[in-house]
């Protein structure tokens, strides 16, 4: 072993070995209790935590890199990409993304070990707020608090991972009834961060959303299409036959589809003027692009719904159940609940997404740390207006979300209204790696700017 070791000392979770490498281990390295006795027990000035649950084998050399980073670049900690043994005889290299300025999703890939110094993680620990499972969270929020993490390409090391699911089955688990008491853990450690952060809001804003400005009729569902042949006259069916006290149209942008998606849509649009029917000028529109059309056509009206193309409203009261919500609480936006489904609407696990770690004291907070917060959304149409969503399609309702969370209280509705489906043509179903750490990366992205933006706002204050 190097002689850096002398200043540098590991630690794991009880019952994860670390090839060729003596290790300090803690029963739970995840609660603080554990973390805090072990990081104690370190008499180095650099200390190497690992974050991996599997057994590793770290490099010695890329540990030597990663300690002398700590002290040349100046840094609160350091982090790195790592090799992922298949379980098939195969590797291969796993990218950790670069860290924005601020990363509060709990899903972030920090890699197998993190290099910090001692001192730094024991005064994180110690100011930490009380968790069972959050502690690894916490330490890696609190090096963001001290500085800048600097992340390495050379790697660390190898694991065999432990949870092989591909995933579009893992993305639901923070909604999973079996993880909620280790979800609300989080959710604590979260919030406290984002309070010494000065970026915590208030769920319970007083601000109420109000317009004078006339509409064509009370609501309008929106749906964007492109190539969806297979399913977009269900969605539209169930879209007309809505049952409602109340005027509506729904407004179909057809993203310039090239499959007979256009003439189905036409065809229902020639026998129901109920149906509006734009293909936009712009071929370089993603999903926001498509809604903010629908959004600013003189024929929307004062409320508009989301349906996307390959999903259903549960009942003909969708519609009815969202309005009144927004109207009732004088809403910028709420957001129901839906059932996962397959193609024949067959239900998924885990069934019913609620969203009911959601509060109003609360839900604007948390929402920096998960990734999603219902279906279906809607929203009052002048605010939408002076607040476009951003032209992408992915994460363009959970930026909007986030704006929203900023100044409003968030209208909830936690019975199923929504049929969202999961099949082979889905932009969820089996997507690539380089895909979803592409979505990841946006959704980092925008948290990071939300919370300057939110530091900046509540410096005003």
């Amino acid at each position: 072993m190097s002689s850096y070791m002398a200043s540098m000392e590991i630690v794991a979770q009880y019952g994860v070995t670390v090839d060729g490498i003596e290790v300090r281990h803690s029963d739970s390295i995840a609660s603080l209790k554990g973390l805090t006795e072990v990081l104690n027990q370190v008499r180095t000035e650099h200390v190497g935590v690992v974050l991996a649950q599997s057994d590793v084998k770290l490099s010695d050399m890329s540990l030597q890199f990663m300690s002398d980073c700590l002290e040349e670049q100046s840094v609160s900690g350091v982090i790195a990409d790592y090799i992922e043994e298949t379980g098939d005889g195969g590797r291969k290299l796993k990218l950790v993304a670069e860290p924005e300025k601020h990363v509060t999703r709990d899903t972030f890939d920090m890699g197998l070990i993190v290099i910090c110094r001692t001192e730094v993680a024991q005064t994180i620990a110690s100011t930490m707020v009380e968790t069972e499972y959050g502690a690894l969270y916490g330490l890696w929020l609190g090096l963001q608090r001290y500085g800048e993490l600097f992340h390495t390409a050379v790697p660390s090391g190898f694991i065999v991972p432990k949870d092989l699911r591909e995933s579009d089955k893992k993305q639901f688990d923070y909604v999973n009834p079996l993880y909620e008491t280790y979800q609300k853990d989080l959710e604590r450690v979260c919030t406290d961060h984002l309070y010494k952060i000065g970026a915590s809001v208030s769920g319970k804003s007083s601000l109420t959303f109000e317009t004078d400005e006339v509409f064509p009729c009370e609501a309008t569902v929106v749906i964007p299409v492109k190539n969806r042949h297979t399913t977009i006259a269900d969605a539209i069916r169930s879209a007309l036959t809505q049952k409602t006290d109340f005027t509506f149209n729904v407004i179909v942008v057809d993203n310039h589809s090239t499959d007979s998606t256009t003439e189905i849509v036409s065809g229902i649009a020639d026998r129901d003027n109920k149906l509006i029917h734009i293909v936009p000028e712009a071929k370089d529109l993603g999903i926001g692009g498509c809604w903010n059309v629908a959004v600013s056509d003189s024929r929307c009206g004062k409320y508009v719904v989301q349906l996307d193309s390959d999903d259903l409203y549960a009942s003909d009261k969708t519609l009815q159940t969202m309005v009144n919500c927004l109207k009732k609480g004088k809403y910028a936006m709420a957001v129901g609940s839906y059932k996962l489904v397959d193609f024949s609407l067959n239900d998924l696990p885990p069934g019913v997404i609620s969203h009911k770690e959601w509060t109003d004291e609360n839900g604007g907070n948390n929402l920096l740390r998960v990734n999603g917060l219902g279906a279906p959304r809607a929203f009052a149409t002048s605010w939408l207006r002076s607040n476009p969503l951003p032209n992408v399609s992915y994460g363009e309702d959970y930026a909007i979300g986030l704006r929203a969370t900023r100044c409003f209280k968030i209208g909830r509705i936690f019975t199923p209204i929504y049929l969202c489906r999961r099949w082979a043509g889905n932009s969820d179903s089996g997507i690539s790696a380089e895909v979803e750490a592409a979505h990841n990366a946006y959704k980092d992205r925008i948290r990071s700017e939300e919370i300057a933006i939110r530091i900046k706002q509540n410096e005003k204050q």
